[in-house]
């Protein structure tokens, strides 16, 4: 019989929760109103509309009228880099600043405020991912209108110091923002104690659909919307909300943070044990981030003598789901941005595999997959020395 597939690509998708989809499904039948609409249909989606809104934002530590709802992680990320930056170069600051580490929607966004002349840098990244603090203090200063650095980077599972660099930025007088798309449910998030000024979350990354995400705007943070048109969410994203995404996206907030504890503990000792394996068994095998602080939910090894795009589909074969990096990076043949940033050599970057663990790993799932990995690794590296 043939063993059930593995999914090891979390941090590309999750599923769906079961219990997201059921508090959804009214809004797909009978709850069908605008939420822009005054008769009875309309204040039924406006209400459902608010109480998501402020569900979310009690996850976050927020208030109500600091979530806007967006598409995901990447319109989040685009609506606080260049709102903030086209309100801020109004007042003179003209210099955005991000880490080459990033995810692309943060550099692309980035790019595109220099297109429109902003001044572009780039922190100093050490060799497990981390912001160097020398490079924050001497970049982040009176002429930045934004700084932006990932909680938890998408690729290695690198934690940022956010709630530091937070304090760093908002002293200098820059807006501070981070793509904590990979840091809900891992890392602690509280607006009200910590700093930072703009926040996205993505909700397929955490058991809602695909499509919606929110962006936290602390009160008093200026940002230009980027579409125009509409009154919606206090004129920040005009448009007829997505009101069945955002009640999904609030019960997956919820649950995701009532079993973070639980959870995180399980996801690092599976993680963990499978790192321990590989190096047993390939010692040469290289973990990237391993000297810094990660998340428990990636992992992400390099085996000299192989290639990432071989052993992805040698993995997928064996019905393993893994990844070379980011899923927006899919079909790239280039070696990771980020691992280069790093100081990765390119052989050893274009050789990167990312396993990521969430509901649908068990104990299971780690016994088949430290079993088959190694051998696929002798096998591929038999057939290059072969060539």
């Amino acid at each position: 019989m043939k063993p059930p597939p593995i999914y090891l690509d979390h941090a590309a998708t999750t599923p769906v929760r079961a219990e997201v989809f059921e508090a959804m499904k009214p809004f797909f039948g009978p709850r069908f109103g605008n939420p822009s609409s005054t008769h009875r249909w309309g204040r039924e989606a406006r209400a459902a509309l608010d109480e998501a809104r402020e569900r979310v934002a009690t996850c976050l530590g927020a208030r109500a009228d600091e979530v806007c709802f967006t598409s995901g992680g990447t319109e989040g990320d685009n609506l606080a880099i260049l709102g903030a930056w086209r309100t801020a170069r109004a007042a003179g600051r003209r210099a955005v600043v991000t880490t080459p580490i990033e995810h692309k929607a943060i550099l692309g966004a980035v790019h595109q405020a220099a297109c429109e002349g902003a001044e572009e840098h780039f922190l100093e990244i050490d060799a497990d991912g981390r912001v160097v603090d020398a490079s924050f203090d001497s970049l982040v200063n009176d002429t930045v209108a934004v700084c932006s650095v990932m909680w938890v980077n998408n690729e290695i599972g690198t934690i940022q110091s956010i709630p530091e660099l937070s304090v760093k930025a908002k002293a200098a007088g820059a807006v501070m923002h981070t793509d904590a798309v990979q840091a809900f449910g891992k890392v602690h998030i509280d607006a009200g104690t910590q700093a930072f000024d703009l926040l996205s979350i993505s909700g397929h990354k955490i058991g809602a659909p695909k499509g919606i995400g929110a962006l936290y705007i602390r009160r008093g943070t200026q940002l230009q919307p980027l579409m125009h048109g509409g009154t919606q969410d206090r004129g920040r994203r005009p448009g007829t909300e997505n009101v069945a995404s955002a009640v999904g996206l609030a019960t997956a907030a919820e649950l995701t943070l009532a079993e973070h504890e639980v959870e995180g503990k399980r996801l690092e000792a599976m993680r963990d044990r499978l790192e321990a394996v590989i190096l047993a068994r390939i010692p040469d095998a290289v973990i990237h981030g391993r000297g810094a602080m990660r998340a428990p939910h990636v992992l992400n090894v390099s085996v000299p003598g192989t290639d990432s795009e071989s052993l992805l589909m040698a993995l997928d074969l064996k019905g393993i789901a893994a990844s070379g990096g980011s899923a927006c990076q899919s079909g790239s043949i280039s070696p990771s941005h980020v691992l280069v940033a790093m100081g990765v050599k390119p052989e050893l970057a274009s050789a990167a595999i990312r396993m990521s663990f969430g509901s649908l790993t068990t104990d299971e799932c780690i016994d088949r997959v430290a079993d088959i990995f190694p051998a696929l690794v002798e096998k591929a590296r038999a057939l290059q020395n072969a060539e």
